[in-house]
């Protein structure tokens, strides 16, 4: 086999993971689920508000892009590579060249629980982060500051949750390498960090700790949830579980998998391979992380009532993704030991997952915007005035009938060059009844205090500073009465913009 492509044989297959993966979300148009919202046209602006900076700088990069190539061809794009890069990474990591080995980490690493689940969930920036991090890792084992610098690149488009699961492995992996080697690392770190990290410090939101409870690992199968997270589910949200997840069958053979895998990676710890112990130190603090929100939950809280910030430690199930790639690297290590039969394993990961294929089955498709959205768009950001848009009804989420029923934060969030105020508040739905996780924005809480009273508002908006209020599907004239004097911009079949 020609050497070049030997090399290349792990993103190929990364690609055809991700193709089977996706299916119909590669289809013409845009794919709207949970968190993932990419819009026509994305406006290049600042994070508004007080709410955290979770979609910096990866909005502004998709908008960068789209300036380029239309943004449904940005978004499948940037989808497929977190595919090609999960996959050449892991195989670039193995140690030894052999082509067999090398397959087995590409396929278990860019197919697992881990990446279907936070897909399902939209969490495409943090999917960054996560492909990137085996070569950030082994940037990190390798030295050097340019190569460091350029491995770092996904996370740092990614954004806070893409830099801290890399941070999380490279750290530890550059700290048993020498105090030099840790300080470069923590210093391209903290350099990458800066366009989330400032406005983050800057921030008047604040953290409710009753999202503790809500965003606490869970079990998705029959193992319970340390089980779910060794096997590298147990997201929050069951809506994020792959179809057949937790079946008795898959799920024991997965279990299976899963021990041969880790004590794969055991072997490649005393063998001494450079970065394993510092992988491994990862991979434990990770895991650690994940469980002290689901079985010591009151720590995590006290916390958070000390210090807003450590509310990113409440979603611990992200924190498993070094455990992800420690598995990988070591399920190929057990698969050494089978010589040419080696690449056979590859074939593992689907075959343990195979309800991550084509969408999830269905629960991922391309659809396109109503014509009327665009029209909005261009209405509002031709607008020279100042002032926010508000955008009801008032709540994250939307389940629009376009979009195939799918729930998918309100688009509206992405679509304009202004600010945009939005009820950041989260209702997640557990055992022991619905918690309700309050919103990070005051000036959200101010709207939605507003809002609440009813009555004439338009004299309170104003003086809220905004200009536009945006209603999609609701009673368009029960809202109006409650705006005297506010002109129609648009009225269409579902949405019905308001310049105050």
């Amino acid at each position: 086999m020609p050497q070049r492509l030997h090399r290349l044989l792990p993103a190929l297959l990364g690609l055809a993971l991700g193709v089977l993966a996706l299916g119909p979300a590669l289809g013409p148009g845009f794919v709207l689920r949970y968190d993932m919202v990419f819009v026509p046209d994305p406006p290049l602006r600042a994070e508004p508000g007080g709410a955290f900076p979770r979609a910096v700088p990866s909005d502004q990069v998709v908008a960068l892009l789209s300036a380029v190539l239309p943004a449904e061809a940005v978004q499948k794009l940037i989808l497929l590579g977190v595919f090609v890069l999960a996959a050449s990474g892991a195989a670039a990591l193995v140690p030894g060249g052999r082509t067999g080995p090398r397959l087995v980490a590409a396929a278990c690493y860019a197919w697992n629980a881990y990446l279907a689940q936070r897909l399902l969930l939209g969490h495409w920036a943090l999917l960054l982060g996560y492909a990137g991090l085996p070569w950030a890792v082994r940037a990190a084992a390798r030295g050097g500051v340019p190569r460091l610098l350029l491995a770092l690149l996904p996370a740092a488009a990614g954004g806070f949750k893409a830099m801290l699961i890399t941070a999380l492995a490279v750290l530890p992996v550059s700290a048993l390498a020498g105090a030099r080697r840790l300080a470069t690392a923590g210093g391209a770190i903290a350099l990458f960090s800066l366009p989330w990290l400032i406005p983050a410090l800057r921030a008047t939101a604040e953290t409710d700790p009753a999202g503790v409870a809500a965003f606490a690992p869970r079990a998705d199968g029959p193992f319970g949830t340390l089980g779910s997270l060794l096997m590298l589910g147990g997201v929050w949200n069951a809506e994020a579980e792959v179809p057949g997840q937790g079946w008795w069958a898959i799920a024991t053979v997965r279990l299976v998998v899963t021990a041969v895998a880790l004590a794969g990676f055991a072997g490649t710890v005393r063998a001494g391979w450079p970065a394993a112990r510092g992988l491994g130190l990862a991979a434990a603090a990770g895991l650690l992380i994940a469980c002290t929100g689901a079985f010591a939950p009151g720590a995590l809280r006290t916390l958070i009532e000390w210090w807003a910030g450590f509310g990113t430690l409440r979603d611990g199930q992200l924190f498993i993704a070094p455990l992800a790639l420690a598995e990988a690297l070591g399920l190929a290590a057990a698969a050494s030991r089978l010589g040419r039969m080696a690449v056979a394993v590859a074939a593992v990961p689907v075959l343990v997952l195979p309800t991550f294929a084509l969408g999830a089955f269905g629960r991922l498709a391309a659809v396109e915007y109503p014509a009327e959205w665009r029209t909005v768009q261009r209405i509002v950001n031709r607008d020279p005035a100042p002032g926010a848009l508000v955008s009801l009804p008032w709540g994250a989420y939307r389940a629009f009938e376009w979009n195939g029923g799918r729930v998918v934060l309100d688009p509206a969030t992405k679509l304009f060059a202004r600010r945009v105020l939005w009820d950041d508040t989260l209702i997640v739905g557990t055992a022991e009844g619905p918690i309700r996780v309050a919103p990070e924005d005051p000036e959200a809480r101010r709207i939605g205090a507003l809002l609440a009273r009813g009555g004439p508002l338009t004299a309170a908006l104003r003086d809220a500073g905004v200009r536009y209020v945006l209603v999609a599907g609701l009673d368009k004239n029960r809202f109006l009465s409650q705006v005297p004097g506010a002109r129609v911009a648009w009225s269409g079949e579902e949405l019905l913009l308001l310049r105050l």
